[in-house]
């Protein structure tokens, strides 16, 4: 996850881990970028506004670079930018997903199942009180 704010980082840190998923965390873009160079990652939630190196700029890094796992990496934007117009910014720097701040745990469940492979999928579901 890249994400600038620590305590968005913390509150989606401990959502993720409690759908069962390692989560390792990025304070802004550059570091994300030298993260996905350096390990082969499942998805990745990408906050758009972060110093040094934005998400927008960070994402189209990633795509960029020749390595196969990178051009399939699911990167989601989960950023306070609602703005109409928004979300299509996200998917044209080539994210597949963009989800809104604050998170909405139905709709972060939602996007473990539909961008990670069926074998990482999470059995948490929004009903279980432990995983909300």
């Amino acid at each position: 996850m890249a994400e600038d704010h620590e305590i968005h980082q913390e509150i989606i840190t401990e959502l993720l881990r409690q759908s069962g998923i390692d989560v390792d965390t990025a304070a802004n873009g550059r570091e994300a970028l030298a993260m996905v160079r350096a390990q082969d990652y499942d998805i990745l939630f990408m906050d758009i506004q972060m110093p040094e190196m934005d998400g927008i700029a960070a994402t189209r890094e990633i795509r960029s670079l020749d390595k196969g796992s990178a051009a399939r990496l699911p990167i989601l934007a989960m950023t306070a930018h609602a703005l109409p117009g928004d979300r299509e910014k996200s998917l044209d720097a080539g994210m597949n997903d963009h989800l809104n701040k604050p998170v909405d745990l139905a709709l972060l469940i939602a996007a473990l199942r539909r961008w990670l492979p069926d074998e990482k999928h999470t059995a948490v579901t929004v009903d279980d009180p432990a995983g909300a």
